[in-house]
């Protein structure tokens, strides 16, 4: 390094305004080659950190830690819990860990049923101002009524409906997409339609309701394109999609637990309209769905695996280096999916919280260094560009390289 270089000489500021103060500039390694960049906090509006009922595969505390190594500041937690978050009682549960052990913001979504068993709504009402928004997730609404009078009140209330989509019926057992590699080895295949008729049907309720309709995790042409022209009509509908999905499709998979997830990896088709749907907006934010389970859990291939990979500790230089550095996208494009659109939509504020990266630094996918609980990761051993060197929440600093 020449003499007389400075921290500040070494920073790409992306975003306008002062985010970095001196102080945390001086938490910087001066190195040579390196090529900070700062953004503001990301956010991921889909994950799952397994407390309460879960803890042995991903608590509060070490679900934030990881997503603070990943440069997030605030993140959703999905309702698939134990208890589930379907009541005040039952939600404050979860609201108390929060309060004691979240590093970051920590938004939990409230369950739209009981149990998410699709029979009565939850208490919705009565959950509304703690939650950023109700879903099912992790179970589909299989009852088109019961969609309707969900969304009737999610309306009322002023709420978003984030919908996991998935016809039971067409998911029949299966594990993974049904196409080409289901076929060669006789796995039980999982349809698209399983997906995209549920997000058809749900768009005309929508229509018909008025409601505010968040798609999670988009998989398939087909649901790109009806989104796309609901988008048109003039539908109150955004959606989202997760790296696997962009990065990977079924050509890739193994017969290991870590290609496993819900929705499946679909065809390479699939992961082009994908693509096509962030270029042209359909596709309006980037969220991990990072879903940890316990290591032996996840040892037991396709077939014996449940559904879920970890990512939020590798989505941002993973989406770097296959969608910048690929040509693919703008850096500053992927900043928007990853901070200002999902605050948009979910009306969470913009704070002063940012998280510095090393653009230059190359190495690869090591799940043995995450401080997530979780370890399955169909990108495990891909070389990637980008390291988080720092996120700092509420003047807080949250993750420093090197903190365990």
């Amino acid at each position: 390094m020449k003499d007389g270089v400075k921290r500040e000489d070494l920073l790409t500021v992306l975003i306008s305004g002062d985010l970095i103060s001196d102080e945390f500039l001086s938490l910087l390694p001066v190195r040579e080659g390196a090529r900070y960049a700062v953004f503001p906090g990301f956010c991921d509006v889909h994950v799952h950190f397994r407390e309460p009922g879960f803890s042995y595969k991903e608590t509060i505390a070490s679900g934030t830690r990881a997503a603070a190594r990943g440069g997030y500041t605030t993140v959703m937690t999905m309702p698939n819990l134990d208890p589930v978050p379907d009541s005040l009682p039952h939600l404050e549960e979860e609201l108390a860990i929060i309060r004691r052990d979240a590093v970051i913001e920590t938004i939990p979504l409230g369950a739209l049923t009981i149990g998410e068993r699709g029979e009565e709504l939850a208490d919705l009402q009565g959950m509304a101002p703690y939650v950023g928004a109700f879903s099912d997730d992790g179970k589909g609404v299989q009852s088109e009524e019961m969609m309707r009078r969900a969304m009737k009140e999610t309306k009322r209330l002023g709420r978003i409906l984030a919908a996991h989509c998935e016809d039971e019926a067409l998911v029949n057992h299966g594990v993974i997409h049904a196409g080409r590699y289901a076929a060669d080895t006789g796995l039980p295949g999982i349809l698209s339609e399983s997906e995209w008729k549920p997000i058809e049907r749900d768009l005309a309720l929508a229509r018909e309701t008025g409601a505010a309709y968040h798609v999670c995790h988009v998989s398939t042409k087909e649901s790109v394109e009806l989104i796309r022209r609901a988008k048109k009509e003039g539908a109150d509908v955004t959606c989202e999609t997760a790296p696997h999905y962009l990065l990977l499709d079924e050509g890739d998979l193994r017969d290991e637990g870590r290609f496993k997830m819900n929705p499946p990896l679909r065809g390479k088709d699939d992961r082009e309209a994908l693509i096509e749907g962030l270029l042209d907006g359909t596709i309006d934010m980037i969220a991990t769905d990072h879903a940890p389970h316990g290591r032996e859990e996840k040892d037991r291939g396709l077939l014996g695996s449940p559904f879920g990979v970890v990512g939020i500790e590798t989505a941002f230089p993973l989406l770097y280096t296959g969608l910048v550095e690929g040509g693919i996208l703008s850096l500053e494009r992927l900043a928007a999916l990853l901070t200002k659109k999902p605050r948009e939509r979910f009306g969470i504020p913009e704070k002063r919280d940012f998280t510095v990266w090393d653009l230059a630094w190359r190495g690869t996918v090591r799940p043995e260094e995450f401080l997530s609980r979780g370890r399955a990761t169909p990108f495990e051993g891909w070389e990637i560009t980008g390291k988080c060197m720092l996120t700092v929440s509420e003047g807080r600093v949250v993750y420093r390289d090197g903190m365990r």
